[in-house]
């Protein structure tokens, strides 16, 4: 099982260890697409700062963010799974999971990055702000640049196996599951039950606590069909619809009482 998510706009600070070495990271079919967005990147906010938060869609509150980018290079790095501290994240809680638990994080779980592409959240990197909708002078909208990459490396990555695709609409852009791969994978909402509307929160802590119930229980099922039996043995309630056709993804919907 291959889980797909989405990078958190919080962050971790960069920690005190080694600097980055892009060669270590996972996926290195990437290693010439990630070395591209970084050196424009680093330009860019050792440059004008305000064209930089410009292009980078940050307030004048967030101006640190600015220089935080300009140290990629020297920035400690630290595992992924440390660096993103958002909803999702908090809710998949990484750190308490049992040792049994955490070899399935690293071996399934892949976060997606404007900077980074993909990486394993035991890849080690620095704290940075780079979202995929962002529009580089040079190399343009981000989730094109990585759409050529992405198109060999992750494939290899999937496998064989259910893909599960919990990324948002921006990070989703940057590679769609084609042909037997689709067939595969399982996108999902959570939808507050009595309104069927999404909301944002909630649908993030919500696909953090899925991805921790599964990592937990040791689940792992082989495609879309089982993994709905799973999450209803798991206490979820779960609405699916299979695709209409051959090569396209699945679309399951999972649904909560109460919002938190």
């Amino acid at each position: 099982m291959l889980v797909l998510l989405p990078p958190s706009e919080g962050k971790a600070s960069s920690g005190r260890g080694a600097p980055l070495k892009l060669e270590s990271l996972a996926l290195p079919e990437l290693s010439g697409a990630r070395q591209a967005v970084l050196g424009e990147l680093v330009e860019l906010c050792s440059g004008d700062e305000d064209k930089a938060r410009e292009v980078l869609g940050l307030s004048e509150g967030l101006r640190g963010e600015v220089a935080k980018n300009t140290a990629l290079h020297t920035a400690g790095a630290r595992p992924a799974g440390e660096v993103y501290t958002g909803v999702l994240y908090d809710a998949l809680d990484l750190a308490s999971l049992d040792t049994a638990a955490k070899r399935r994080a690293a071996r399934s779980l892949l976060v997606f990055s404007g900077l980074w592409g993909a990486v394993r959240v035991t890849d080690r990197i620095p704290s940075y702000r780079c979202s995929m909708g962002v529009k580089l002078p040079g190399l343009g909208a981000l989730g094109a640049h990585w759409r050529t990459a992405m198109a060999s490396a992750l494939p290899e990555a999937a496998g064989s196996g259910l893909v599960l695709d919990l990324r948002s609409s921006a990070y989703a852009a940057a590679w769609k599951p084609k042909g037997g791969i689709a067939g595969r994978t399982a996108t999902v909402r959570v939808l507050h039950a009595p309104t069927r509307k999404v909301v944002s929160h909630f649908n993030k802590a919500t696909k953090g606590r899925v991805v921790r119930s599964l990592l937990t229980a040791g689940a792992a099922p082989k495609g879309p069909a089982e993994l709905v039996g799973v999450l209803r043995e798991l206490g979820y309630v779960v609405e699916a619809e299979a695709p209409a056709g051959a090569g396209r993804p699945w679309s399951l919907d999972v649904l909560v009482d109460e919002v938190h």
